[in-house]
């Protein structure tokens, strides 16, 4: 195999739906500092003595809900991609995968790569639109890593592609094939990015510019290539937690804002996700479907993720051979 090593990284993902694991995940999720921006020592009482003793019970449920025979479909989908990635490449590179919180870790990847003999590695964090909370973390992990080696492994980064060309068009595609295969014509297509507090965006994080770019060049992909021309297509943000204010338009708030409003048939999609995980099969399809239509909605469908499939996974060739340039 050749010296060059592709590490494919995602959020995370408990290893059971149970309180117990869920509750491990979430303490090192939330403990991380550019997740929750507030000083340590106001944050860590809250976390331990609130969030950690009731969000546990709530989350593992909604896990339960998804979870499959192979395990977490955030992780069995990136297992898939990263085995997808591999074939695509042959011997040309060594992929792998690994997860910011829970398994498996960056430390633990990294050290296989350079035990197989990797001595350049690309880092392929699968997050189109950047956010510290989310790229930044995992340079920040990278780093811990590096920082405990005495060898260091070149090292490059698949910098953000919220506006590249081949991830707009994989996303048109994926979805205008997925609309042509519903039983009824959606008026409304909900983009739902994961959300942010508002406070990110005003300390320059460019996360939410970033999610706006893909949502305008993916409508003018959709309309261009004739899909549902009457169709409106709006751009929303989910996942809303704690008392701080959030970019919005919030997702349940819009879906519920729809129904009351006399939308009859909506379809909902997750660009900014590059794997169906829990805050797409849980949030969206089961309850995001449930809002919708107890407010007044008769026609609902949740999109899935680009995902192992072959628009996704040929995105994500051209995207990492580009970044392995030279080293090829």
């Amino acid at each position: 195999m050749s010296g060059i090593g592709v590490l494919l990284v995602n959020l995370g993902t408990p290893d059971a739906p149970t309180a117990r694991a869920v509750r491990k995940y979430l303490k090192e999720f939330l403990s991380d500092p550019r997740v929750i921006e507030i000083p340590p020592i106001l944050w860590q009482p809250i976390l331990r003595l609130f969030v950690l003793t009731t969000r546990p019970k709530k989350s593992a449920h909604a896990y339960a809900q998804v979870w499959t025979d192979e395990g977490s479909p955030l992780a069995v989908i990136t297992a898939r991609q990263a085995a997808a990635l591999q074939a695509r490449l042959g011997d040309a590179a060594q992929v792998r995968f690994a997860m910011r919180y829970g398994r498996p870790a960056i430390a633990r990847e990294i050290d296989a790569l350079l035990e197989a003999g990797c001595e350049r590695i690309l880092i392929a964090p699968l997050y189109p639109q950047y956010s510290g909370a989310t790229n930044a973390s995992v340079m920040d992990a990278v780093g811990e890593t590096l920082a405990a080696l005495r060898f260091q492994p070149a090292l490059r980064v698949l910098p953000p592609y919220y506006d590249d060309p081949a991830y707009i068009a994989a996303l048109a595609q994926n979805l205008a094939a997925q609309l042509d295969t519903l039983a009824f014509e959606p008026e409304v297509l909900l983009l739902s990015f994961h959300g942010m507090p508002e406070r990110t965006m005003l300390l320059g994080d460019p996360y939410h510019d970033h999610c706006r770019k893909t949502g305008r060049l993916l409508e003018e992909a959709l309309r261009a290539s004739g899909t549902r021309i009457g169709m409106r297509i709006e751009v929303t943000f989910q996942s809303r937690f704690g008392r701080a204010k959030w970019l919005e338009p919030a997702t349940d708030r819009a879906l519920e804002h729809e129904a009351k409003s006399g939308t009859k048939r909506l379809a909902v999609a997750a660009p900014g996700f590059a794997a169906d995980c829990l805050e797409t099969l849980e949030e969206l399809a089961i309850r995001g479907k449930e809002n919708f239509l107890t407010h007044g909605g008769e026609h609902f469908a949740a999109l899935r993720c680009l995902n192992a499939d072959e628009a996704g996974m040929e995105m994500l060739e051209a995207l990492v051979r580009r970044e392995l340039a030279g080293w090829l």
